[in-house]
Protein backbone atom coordinates (compact mmCIF):
# COMPACT_ATOMS: atom_id res chain seq x y z
CA UNK A 1 0.00 0.00 0.00
CA UNK A 2 1.46 3.61 -0.93
CA UNK A 3 0.03 4.86 2.06
CA UNK A 4 -0.11 2.73 4.88
CA UNK A 5 -1.24 5.27 7.52
CA UNK A 6 -3.79 7.85 5.79
CA UNK A 7 -5.07 9.52 8.72
CA UNK A 8 -1.31 10.68 8.82
CA UNK A 9 -0.33 10.72 5.70
CA UNK A 10 2.12 13.73 5.78
CA UNK A 11 3.84 12.86 8.64
CA UNK A 12 7.21 12.03 7.28
CA UNK A 13 5.70 12.47 3.95
CA UNK A 14 8.53 12.84 0.78
CA UNK A 15 7.17 15.18 -1.66
CA UNK A 16 8.46 13.55 -5.06
CA UNK A 17 7.28 16.19 -7.38
CA UNK A 18 7.34 19.62 -6.78
CA UNK A 19 8.04 23.37 -8.50
CA UNK A 20 9.16 25.26 -5.50
CA UNK A 21 12.81 26.01 -7.06
CA UNK A 22 12.09 29.77 -7.50
CA UNK A 23 11.78 31.63 -10.31
CA UNK A 24 12.79 28.75 -13.01
CA UNK A 25 9.63 27.01 -14.67
CA UNK A 26 5.39 28.76 -13.90
CA UNK A 27 5.77 27.78 -10.57
CA UNK A 28 7.38 29.53 -7.54
CA UNK A 29 8.22 32.62 -8.57
CA UNK A 30 10.25 34.21 -5.46
CA UNK A 31 12.76 33.07 -2.96
CA UNK A 32 10.85 33.92 -0.11
CA UNK A 33 7.09 32.21 -1.57
CA UNK A 34 9.95 29.00 -1.90
CA UNK A 35 10.67 29.70 2.38
CA UNK A 36 6.84 30.02 2.99
CA UNK A 37 6.10 26.89 1.42
CA UNK A 38 9.06 24.90 3.29
CA UNK A 39 7.58 26.98 6.35
CA UNK A 40 3.97 25.24 5.95
CA UNK A 41 5.32 21.92 4.83
CA UNK A 42 7.64 21.88 8.20
CA UNK A 43 4.16 22.64 9.75
CA UNK A 44 2.26 19.26 7.83
CA UNK A 45 5.32 17.35 9.25
CA UNK A 46 6.70 16.65 6.17
CA UNK A 47 10.22 15.16 6.24
CA UNK A 48 11.55 15.84 2.39
CA UNK A 49 11.14 17.79 -1.13
CA UNK A 50 12.21 17.18 -4.39
CA UNK A 51 12.18 19.85 -6.54
CA UNK A 52 11.45 18.73 -10.46
CA UNK A 53 11.15 21.83 -12.61
CA UNK A 54 9.52 21.94 -15.76
CA UNK A 55 12.21 21.12 -18.81
CA UNK A 56 10.92 21.24 -22.27
CA UNK A 57 11.34 22.47 -25.56
CA UNK A 58 9.53 26.04 -24.33
CA UNK A 59 11.21 26.09 -20.87
CA UNK A 60 14.68 24.87 -21.57
CA UNK A 61 16.31 24.64 -18.13
CA UNK A 62 19.89 23.97 -18.40
CA UNK A 63 21.01 20.97 -15.59
CA UNK A 64 23.92 23.70 -14.30
CA UNK A 65 21.39 26.49 -14.27
CA UNK A 66 18.99 24.18 -12.38
CA UNK A 67 21.95 22.82 -10.03
CA UNK A 68 22.78 26.72 -9.42
CA UNK A 69 19.56 27.74 -8.49
CA UNK A 70 19.40 24.86 -5.80
CA UNK A 71 22.52 25.71 -4.39
CA UNK A 72 20.91 29.33 -3.40
CA UNK A 73 17.43 27.85 -2.13
CA UNK A 74 19.35 25.31 0.21
CA UNK A 75 21.18 28.06 1.52
CA UNK A 76 18.38 30.71 2.11
CA UNK A 77 16.82 27.18 4.11
CA UNK A 78 18.25 26.47 7.12
CA UNK A 79 15.15 24.20 8.30
CA UNK A 80 14.75 20.78 8.78
CA UNK A 81 13.36 19.05 5.50
CA UNK A 82 15.81 17.66 3.73
CA UNK A 83 15.89 18.91 -0.32
CA UNK A 84 16.81 17.07 -3.27
CA UNK A 85 16.92 18.44 -6.74
CA UNK A 86 15.63 16.38 -10.20
CA UNK A 87 13.10 17.45 -13.00
CA UNK A 88 10.28 17.24 -14.88
CA UNK A 89 10.75 15.90 -18.30
CA UNK A 90 8.71 16.71 -20.99
CA UNK A 91 8.92 13.74 -23.83
CA UNK A 92 9.87 15.56 -26.05
CA UNK A 93 13.59 16.54 -29.11
CA UNK A 94 15.05 18.31 -26.36
CA UNK A 95 14.69 15.81 -24.02
CA UNK A 96 15.66 12.92 -26.39
CA UNK A 97 18.77 15.24 -26.58
CA UNK A 98 19.78 15.21 -23.11
CA UNK A 99 18.78 11.96 -22.80
CA UNK A 100 21.39 10.99 -25.40
CA UNK A 101 24.09 13.04 -23.73
CA UNK A 102 23.22 11.89 -20.24
CA UNK A 103 22.83 14.86 -18.95
CA UNK A 104 19.64 14.36 -16.53
CA UNK A 105 18.64 15.70 -13.36
CA UNK A 106 17.40 12.30 -11.95
CA UNK A 107 14.68 11.40 -9.28
CA UNK A 108 15.36 9.03 -6.18
CA UNK A 109 17.87 8.24 -3.93
CA UNK A 110 19.45 5.75 -6.19
CA UNK A 111 19.47 7.98 -8.70
CA UNK A 112 18.30 5.80 -11.80
CA UNK A 113 14.58 7.25 -12.10
CA UNK A 114 13.30 9.70 -14.10
CA UNK A 115 10.13 11.96 -13.98
CA UNK A 116 8.67 12.60 -17.35
CA UNK A 117 5.28 13.71 -18.75
CA UNK A 118 3.51 14.27 -22.09
CA UNK A 119 0.92 16.69 -22.99
CA UNK A 120 -2.41 15.96 -21.15
CA UNK A 121 -4.58 15.14 -24.56
CA UNK A 122 -1.71 13.59 -26.89
CA UNK A 123 0.98 11.53 -26.52
CA UNK A 124 4.39 11.87 -27.97
CA UNK A 125 5.29 10.34 -31.31
CA UNK A 126 6.99 6.89 -30.79
CA UNK A 127 6.43 7.27 -26.95
CA UNK A 128 7.44 3.75 -26.38
CA UNK A 129 10.23 3.70 -28.08
CA UNK A 130 11.44 6.88 -25.52
CA UNK A 131 10.48 4.99 -22.73
CA UNK A 132 12.58 1.79 -24.16
CA UNK A 133 15.92 4.05 -24.74
CA UNK A 134 15.33 5.67 -20.76
CA UNK A 135 15.35 1.81 -19.79
CA UNK A 136 18.11 1.31 -22.46
CA UNK A 137 20.15 3.61 -20.25
CA UNK A 138 19.54 2.05 -17.23
CA UNK A 139 17.07 4.29 -15.83
CA UNK A 140 13.73 3.77 -14.82
CA UNK A 141 10.93 6.09 -16.33
CA UNK A 142 8.39 7.83 -13.56
CA UNK A 143 5.67 8.97 -15.50
CA UNK A 144 4.25 11.97 -13.49
CA UNK A 145 0.52 12.53 -12.86
CA UNK A 146 -0.40 9.31 -15.58
CA UNK A 147 -4.00 10.25 -14.56
CA UNK A 148 -4.56 13.48 -15.50
CA UNK A 149 -3.54 12.40 -19.88
CA UNK A 150 -7.05 12.32 -21.49
CA UNK A 151 -5.50 9.94 -23.59
CA UNK A 152 -5.17 7.19 -21.88
CA UNK A 153 -7.59 4.66 -20.67
CA UNK A 154 -7.46 1.38 -18.33
CA UNK A 155 -5.44 -1.05 -20.97
CA UNK A 156 -2.77 1.50 -22.01
CA UNK A 157 -2.50 1.58 -18.09
CA UNK A 158 -2.00 -1.52 -18.01
CA UNK A 159 0.54 -1.80 -20.61
CA UNK A 160 3.10 0.83 -19.36
CA UNK A 161 2.91 -1.29 -16.07
CA UNK A 162 3.49 -4.74 -17.61
CA UNK A 163 6.08 -2.72 -19.68
CA UNK A 164 7.92 -1.49 -16.20
CA UNK A 165 7.17 2.60 -16.28
CA UNK A 166 6.60 3.86 -12.78
CA UNK A 167 3.33 6.20 -11.75
CA UNK A 168 4.25 9.26 -10.34
CA UNK A 169 0.47 10.34 -8.15
CA UNK A 170 -0.69 13.84 -8.08
CA UNK A 171 -2.28 14.13 -4.20
CA UNK A 172 -4.78 16.77 -5.69
CA UNK A 173 -6.10 14.48 -8.39
CA UNK A 174 -7.62 12.22 -5.15
CA UNK A 175 -9.07 15.54 -4.39
CA UNK A 176 -10.90 16.44 -7.46
CA UNK A 177 -8.57 19.43 -8.06
CA UNK A 178 -8.31 18.37 -12.18
CA UNK A 179 -11.95 17.32 -12.24
CA UNK A 180 -13.91 14.07 -11.95
CA UNK A 181 -12.42 12.20 -14.82
CA UNK A 182 -8.62 12.68 -13.03
CA UNK A 183 -10.33 11.83 -9.75
CA UNK A 184 -11.67 8.79 -10.77
CA UNK A 185 -8.35 7.53 -12.77
CA UNK A 186 -6.51 8.08 -9.46
CA UNK A 187 -8.17 6.11 -7.64
CA UNK A 188 -8.53 3.18 -9.76
CA UNK A 189 -5.12 3.50 -10.35
CA UNK A 190 -4.62 3.44 -5.96
CA UNK A 191 -6.93 0.69 -6.65
CA UNK A 192 -4.88 -1.55 -8.96
CA UNK A 193 -1.69 -0.61 -6.65
CA UNK A 194 -0.08 0.82 -9.62
CA UNK A 195 1.42 4.29 -8.06
CA UNK A 196 5.14 3.72 -6.95
CA UNK A 197 5.57 7.47 -4.96
CA UNK A 198 3.23 10.38 -4.76
CA UNK A 199 3.63 14.05 -4.55
CA UNK A 200 1.91 17.50 -4.57
CA UNK A 201 2.92 19.30 -7.84
CA UNK A 202 2.86 22.51 -5.77
CA UNK A 203 3.22 25.10 -8.11
CA UNK A 204 2.03 28.02 -5.33
CA UNK A 205 1.51 28.59 -1.54
CA UNK A 206 -1.94 28.90 -2.29
CA UNK A 207 -2.03 25.42 -3.82
CA UNK A 208 -0.95 24.04 -0.19
CA UNK A 209 -4.23 23.88 1.63
CA UNK A 210 -6.25 22.49 -0.62
CA UNK A 211 -4.40 18.99 -1.86
CA UNK A 212 -3.02 19.04 2.57
CA UNK A 213 -6.83 18.52 3.46
CA UNK A 214 -8.55 16.96 0.86
CA UNK A 215 -6.25 14.29 -0.04
CA UNK A 216 -5.69 12.68 3.16
CA UNK A 217 -9.89 12.41 3.44
CA UNK A 218 -10.77 11.35 0.10
CA UNK A 219 -7.99 8.62 0.53
CA UNK A 220 -9.18 7.71 4.05
CA UNK A 221 -12.74 7.63 2.73
CA UNK A 222 -11.47 5.31 -0.43
CA UNK A 223 -9.57 2.87 1.92
CA UNK A 224 -12.55 2.39 4.58
CA UNK A 225 -15.04 1.61 1.59
CA UNK A 226 -12.33 -1.04 0.27
CA UNK A 227 -12.31 -2.45 3.81
CA UNK A 228 -16.33 -3.62 3.45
Amino acid sequence: MLFPKVSSLLINFTDHHSHILPGVDDGVKKMETSLKVLERYEQLGIAEVWCTPHVMEDIPNTTAGLQARFAELCEAYQGPIKLHLAAEYMMDELFEERLEQGDLLKLGDEGNQVLVETSYFTPPMDMDAILRRIKQKGLYPMLAHPERYIYMNKERYKELKNNGIRFQLNLSSVAGAYGSEAKDKALWLLKQNFYNIAGSDLHSLRNIDYWSTRAPRALKQLFQSWEK
